[in-house]
């Protein structure tokens, strides 16, 4: 019997993974449920298993291809069997790489003609990256001198050179597609407010619970009274979803990729530590699951780490709301008649205006803002 190997679909917004890594070669058997391949999509690497037992006889998608999700990329089939013809997807440079290195190979195809030139020319050239092939001379039979490379460089002017052309692939090509996607759908609408750590920083002090999971609790919490913001627009209708799925941006060396804490709301603060501390280590292993990756239903970004205090974060579509934290800054404050110093947090809330407004998503970040403020509450489940 013969079996497709196909790109598997990894989330609802899929639409093509990229393949990475054969495990196997054509011609070597295979055991249904061994990893036969790894694919690249959402931000992840993903180890695809055999669908059945038998012989790789086909590699249709060859590393570095990027395949529509449910085309098959490989053919197994019995040792006494002949696979039916399919085309295979060959992995062809984009039309950016082309560009990229179709001046260099016109470079190594044409000689380039003999430039006379005075050497103070020479010198000023190589000083500002000027290509004395394109500066007109004017001393005699056409030398060009170094008043024609000034006049370069004080009138048109000096591109910058460029030190490396790096094509737009894997992790980097998806995040640039859903940033993109976010930016032209979505009008952004961003808040920030300013919130008090003194009790989470003692909170931090007993448990030894992160302020990453602190803040994961507190925004579940708000969720449950405000629902709006747990929802997406799609066709014309605002959903809000039942449950609440709170994503944890976490930057890896592959890129940045949005693992998601489910049913964050049903979870005590030592169980939202605990997976945090587990998908956290997995997806600098890039071994997250499809599970972990699929759901989420609102995006928390921390920069703190970074000494950012604030910034405008990107709403995760098909999300209607993204939250940025900041890093905690001891400042002086007023309080009653007297100055203290407090350590304080930024949070800023991007939000779709589509969805909802300004007042309700203030109304939201405040009840964020109190439960941090005063975190004992995080300690229950709800």
């Amino acid at each position: 019997m013969v079996t497709r190997v196909v790109m598997p679909r990894l989330s609802l917004t899929m639409k093509e993974g990229t393949v990475v890594q054969w495990f196997k070669r054509e011609g070597e058997l295979v055991k249904k449920g061994e990893p036969l391949v790894e694919v690249l999509s959402e931000k992840v690497t993903y180890d695809v298993e055999a669908p059945a037992s038998g012989v790789l006889r086909k590699i249709l998608a060859l590393e570095g291809a990027d395949v529509p999700v449910a085309e098959a990329i490989g053919i197994i089939a019995a040792p006494d069997e002949e696979p039916p013809e399919i085309e295979a997807v060959v992995k062809v440079p984009t039309e950016e790489v082309r560009e990229a290195v179709a001046p260099e190979r016109e470079a190594i195809k044409k000689p380039r003609e003999r430039v006379i030139a005075s050497p103070a020319a020479k010198r000023l050239a190589r000083e500002y990256g000027i290509d004395l092939a394109k500066v007109g001379g004017t001393g005699p039979e056409g030398r060009i001198v170094e008043e024609d490379v000034r006049r370069v460089i004080e009138g048109v002017g000096i591109a910058p050179r460029i030190r490396q052309v790096i094509p737009l692939t894997g992790v980097r090509k998806t995040v640039a597609e859903r940033v993109s996607l976010s930016a032209r759908t979505a009008p952004h609408s961003t808040i920030t407010m300013e919130v008090d750590m003194s009790n989470a920083m003692r909170l931090h002090e007993e448990t030894k619970v992160s302020y990453t999971d602190m803040v994961v609790k507190a925004v579940a919490k708000a969720l449950v009274g405000h629902p709006i913001m747990n929802s997406t627009l799609e066709g014309g209708q605002i959903k809000v979803f039942e449950d609440i799925n709170i994503g944890v941006a976490i930057a890896t060396e592959k890129g940045l990729v949005v693992p998601v804490i489910h049913n964050a709301d049903k979870k005590s603060l030592a169980e939202i530590a605990s997976i945090t501390k587990e998908i956290v280590e997995r997806a600098r292993e890039g071994k997250l699951t499809k599970e972990e990756l699929t759901g989420g239903t609102f995006t928390i970004t921390n920069l703190g780490m970074f000494d950012v205090d604030t910034f405008t974060p990107i709403i995760n579509p098909p999300e209607t709301a993204i939250l940025g934290v900041g890093r905690i800054v001891e400042k002086p404050v007023a309080i009653g008649k007297e100055i203290v110093v407090r350590p304080r947090m930024h949070l800023s809330l991007s939000f779709d205006h589509r969805v909802t407004d300004g007042a309700p998503a203030a109304q939201f970040l405040q009840k964020v803002k109190k439960t941090l403020e005063d975190p004992q509450s995080l300690l229950t489940s709800r």
